[in-house]
């Protein structure tokens, strides 16, 4: 097992909704067209960004969308079926042990699917600043949900996610993580403001592509 945290190397678990479902609140301004497209390039330029971060040793995705898995698996990530059913928690705690059944040293983390601006340097600080503990975890950009929960070895990942999801991990014990300029982490979409947002900070190649129906449609109800 790694002895500092610069040495540990991370499996990452990134849940996704089956993409008909995902992103509901984008659908007042995006559309219902444009909505599933969006959501699957955040969840692609997330998992791209992921694995080009030195820390991240491998990401599974737990979905049961095929387009999704199609899409995703060429890009390096393990797909896994959500086998429970039964929500992003069940699905994260499935994907969690799944790889502490494989590799029980496993150092795990949980990630969002809608981190579009998300910078592999950002995600190496936050990393490294978790495998200090048993279990952390990075509240959003809004201070009330969490973009990224971690576990080391010695600790079940417990996810909480979920509106006030802040509130709730903290009152489960894990530490919230205090990191400087890491805003791609915490810069999650659920909203066209949240969308704008990720734009500003510059996001991945295919939300750009995708995001260019949304700022032409947004600017026209401008």
């Amino acid at each position: 097992m790694p002895e500092t945290a610069s040495e540990t190397e991370w499996a990452l678990i990134i849940p996704l909704k089956p993409l008909h479902l995902a992103k509901s609140r984008l659908a007042a301004e995006a559309g219902e067209v444009l909505r599933p497209s969006l959501a699957l390039a955040f969840a692609e330029d997330t998992v791209a960004a992921a694995l080009a971060c030195p820390l991240v040793g491998a990401v599974s995705v737990v979905t049961d969308d095929p387009l999704a898995a199609r899409r995703l698996a060429p890009l390096g990530a393990r797909v896994l079926p959500d086998a429970p059913g039964r929500g992003l928690n069940a699905a994260l705690a499935y994907g969690a042990a799944t790889i502490r059944h494989e590799a029980p040293g496993a150092w795990v983390a949980a990630l969002n699917a809608d981190l579009p601006a998300l910078r592999p340097e950002e995600l190496g600080r936050v990393l490294a600043a978790a495998g200090g503990h048993p279990r952390s975890f990075l509240a959003d950009a809004a201070g009330v949900g969490t973009t990224l929960l971690a576990a080391s070895p010695r600790a079940e990942l417990a996810p909480a996610f979920g509106g006030a999801s802040r509130a709730r991990h903290l009152g489960t014990g894990a530490v919230e993580l205090a990191v400087a300029g890491v805003d791609s982490v915490r810069r999650d979409v659920d909203t066209g403001e949240d969308l704008r947002g990720a734009l500003a900070l510059g996001v991945g190649p295919r939300t750009a592509a995708s995001a260019r129906a949304f700022t032409g449609s947004a600017a026209s109800r401008g």
